[in-house]
């Protein structure tokens, strides 16, 4: 059966109507809820380590793992939303996700801990499906722009997450912060329960005909150039999540509670690179705003890494930095998502999940190799050195796009806006 590629036309929204799409605080707290389960308990990574009894590495599988099997759960989830929905999807994974939090919270060995963590996953179901739900109710040129929004809201999480979680550590031990996780994942069925209508309107015939579809989005090398700059920008974020805690503790001397408030510079840096590309997106395009991103990374991180390597071993040497790779990955992140998604509108979820696959495999991968280093060479370099890496990458895969469109022409919106702009085909 053929696949409708309609573009979404704009439907109202109100907030706790089930019949309409969900409103943008919806949108937020689903991707958020994800977000919160990756970062809320880095502080407490070393105390849990000591109350299960095992090694710091052991226990940075709970991250590393987490990013593998959601990296997989994700091709399931965008073609399954395609088939059955979005909705239904949604409120499943959460609600399994509620469930895991309850048995992190009982487990009392590192094996039951980490089958339980697993499970979590199936908050991706959150950050998959908000990412589609933008795409289906938003045009190719203005979905760049709603996911800036997006993305400048959920920015909030990582920025508050290990702030909060590093206190909660200090006062109450790691189980406090599975508490917290286990009281937002009931909050967000609720909301999403009231409020997240069904937002796809052309749903495929089978569920095996989106897997089908799957070798449509690999042949394209458009969508390679946008899933492999998207996934080098959140790269970014997962390698600093892998070794900042490593060169907190171990090279700087800093408490879980210092930890969580350094990670602010990167979150609110993150924020102010959504905020631009709310504000400079259509004006610039999102290939250029792709460009300039992974520029800003690799300048910042090389700054970082010349005054690690002048001896300067001070917080602001590695976190200072951060603030401007948090711009950067702000700038190229919902601009690479919008990307991967308008190459093949009729296969947003599939496109979703895949590229949010690529994303984290790339970032679990990323994390262990940038914990690993550290670990060996017992100095910070590592860490600011793979952020560099990051960045050159990113304006390599955008070489795959650059090659595209000049055999095809651009994606309306991915250049810079003018009158007699060609929509080229896809």
């Amino acid at each position: 059966m053929a696949i409708m590629t309609t573009d979404p036309s704009p439907r109202p929204r109100r907030l706790f109507d089930r019949r309409t799409p969900p409103t943008l605080l919806t949108l937020v707290a689903m991707a958020g809820m994800g977000a919160l389960s990756m970062n809320i308990f880095l502080p407490s990574m070393p105390g849990m380590a000591k109350d299960f009894g095992v090694a710091y590495s052991d226990m940075q599988l709970a991250v590393s793992a987490y990013l593998l099997v959601m990296g997989a759960l994700q091709l399931v989830i965008g073609p399954l939303s395609d088939r059955l929905g979005r909705r239904p999807v949604l409120l499943g994974g959460i609600a399994i996700f509620a469930l895991a939090t309850v048995g992190c919270l009982q487990a009392e060995s590192i094996e039951s801990f980490m089958a339980f963590r697993m499970l979590q996953t199936a908050s991706s179901a959150g950050l998959v499906l908000s990412r589609a739900m933008v795409r289906d109710m938003s045009t190719q040129e203005t979905a760049a722009q709603m996911m800036g929004y997006l993305a400048m809201c959920m920015a909030v999480v990582p920025m508050i997450g290990p702030l909060i979680g590093g206190w909660l550590q200090e006062l109450y031990g790691w189980h406090a912060n599975f508490t917290v996780l286990l009281v937002a994942s009931l909050s967000v069925f609720a909301l999403c329960w009231a409020d997240a209508g069904e937002t796809n309107m052309n749903r495929t015939a089978s569920f095996g005909e989106q897997f089908r579809a799957y070798p449509e989005l690999v042949r394209s090398h458009r969508f390679w150039g946008y899933a492999l700059a998207c996934a080098c920008a959140s790269g970014a974020f997962f390698a600093f999540l892998g070794g900042a805690p490593y060169v907190a503790s171990e090279v700087l001397g800093l408490s879980p509670r210092e930890l969580g408030a350094n990670f602010m510079f990167m979150a609110g840096g993150y924020m102010a690179g959504n905020f631009l590309t709310t504000q400079l997106g259509a004006r610039l395009g999102i290939d250029r705003m792709i460009v300039i991103g992974a520029v800003m990374t690799v300048a910042a991180m090389s700054v970082s890494t010349l005054l690690f390597l002048a001896g300067v071993m001070h917080p602001l040497a590695l976190f200072g930095p951060t603030a401007f790779v948090g711009i950067g990955c702000g700038m190229a992140m919902p601009n690479a998502m919008a990307g991967q998604l308008s190459v093949r509108p009729h296969l947003a979820g599939s496109a979703s999940g895949l590229g949010s696959t690529l994303m984290l495999t790339g970032g679990a991968a990323l994390s262990w190799v940038t914990g690993w280093l550290l670990d060996v060479s017992g100095s910070a370099l590592p860490l600011p050195l793979m952020l560099v890496g990051t960045g050159l990458a990113m304006l390599g895969s955008m070489m795959f796009v650059f090659s595209a469109n000049r055999r095809r022409g651009p994606l309306p919106g991915s250049e810079p806006r003018r009158s007699d702009e060609p929509g080229g085909p896809l």
